[in-house]
């Protein structure tokens, strides 16, 4: 079996993969992976009608070809779990129950899917915490862990533990969703890396958040955007001496010190200066708006009970310490 790129040559490369299979009898069913413009990365996940485990794959020519060895029956084998457009439709509606949460469309993809978001919080309140996900389909851990931060700041909006009079957030979680849909590694339907597109808007995902923050009243503002990827290891980019006071006090509260505290996920912080060149969101917003800007990568094959712990702690402190950072 062949895994190619939507486009080439990828940046990053993320060779994703899923397939159905049947096999009758006894026998193992041995499939072979080869990739084209990178090696094997996600370890595979196999999914049965009852549950679901993760497999070894014995590795060729340099990790560019996988082979794996599949029991009889009927499964399905991918790179990563499965987290599509029905599981993010039904992540919305299950949020959207909360009396603090609104939902909007923001805009719709190549594909005329439409970029809904979630917003927490009073629409008048003057601090807006912005969150991003899914830019890269296959990056499932980002995605796992945004769903449980998302979940925690509804649970404290309703249990009125943070201000919503004076923070509000909105949520982007799938904003490639024509690139999960089709399984791509890196793309959207118009064969763009979206998270290099910040700056130039080319492309409608990356647009419709860029117009949405257009018509803001100018009383509300951006005060902190975190976007959430997943790569080899856990660890948050952050602003490098580029940073202002007010913005290092920010990340010292919410990051410093807890990088082996959280069991099961210790993480690094790397400094990175914001280049608006190079398209990311992360650099973008930085450099527009001024303010702290992080991404928030999950390792590919972290434990997903500790993604699930590491953010629900780090929601609950983003609340805790957003009022005392002194931005504005």
């Amino acid at each position: 079996m062949l895994v190619s790129p939507e486009h080439a040559p990828p940046i990053n490369p993320s060779p994703w993969y899923a397939f159905r299979y049947q096999a009758n009898g006894s026998e193992n069913v041995v499939v072979h992976l080869r990739y084209l413009a990178a090696k094997h990365r996600y370890r595979p996940k196999w999914q049965s009608a009852i549950h679901m485990k993760v497999l070894d794959a014995s590795l060729h020519d340099d990790g560019r070809t996988a082979t794996l060895s599949l029991p009889p029956g009927e499964a399905v084998v991918s790179g990563q779990e499965l987290i599509g457009t029905k599981e993010y439709a039904s992540l919305m509606a299950r949020l959207d129950r909360s009396a603090a949460v609104t939902r909007e469309t923001l805009g719709r993809s190549h594909g005329g899917r439409p970029i809904e978001a979630l917003r927490i919080g009073e629409p008048t309140a003057p601090k807006l915490v912005i969150l991003l996900g899914r830019q890269h389909p296959p990056e499932v851990s980002g995605a796992i862990a945004m769903e449980h931060f998302l979940e925690t700041l509804v649970a404290l909006a309703d249990a009125g533990k943070f201000d919503a009079q004076d923070m509000q957030v909105l949520a982007v979680p799938l904003l490639n969703p024509d690139g999960v849909a089709r399984g791509h590694w890196r793309a959207n339907l118009g064969g763009e890396d979206i998270n290099r597109d910040w700056g130039s808007f080319a492309q409608p995902e990356t647009r419709s958040v860029a117009q949405w923050l257009d018509r803001l009243p100018s009383q509300i503002r951006p005060v902190v955007m975190v976007d959430f990827h997943s790569t080899s290891r856990n660890l948050f980019y952050v602003q490098g001496d580029e940073a202002s006071a007010d913005q290092e006090r920010f990340m010292a509260r919410w990051l410093g010190g807890k990088e082996h505290l959280i069991a099961g996920y210790p993480f690094a912080i790397e400094r990175r200066n914001a280049n608006p060149g190079t398209g990311t969101a992360k650099n973008w917003f930085h450099a527009t708006h001024g303010i702290p800007a992080y991404t928030y990568e999950v390792g590919d094959e972290t434990d997903r009970q500790a993604i699930a712990q590491a953010a629900r702690e780090l929601a609950t402190s983003l609340v805790e310490v957003l009022p005392r950072s002194g931005l504005p």
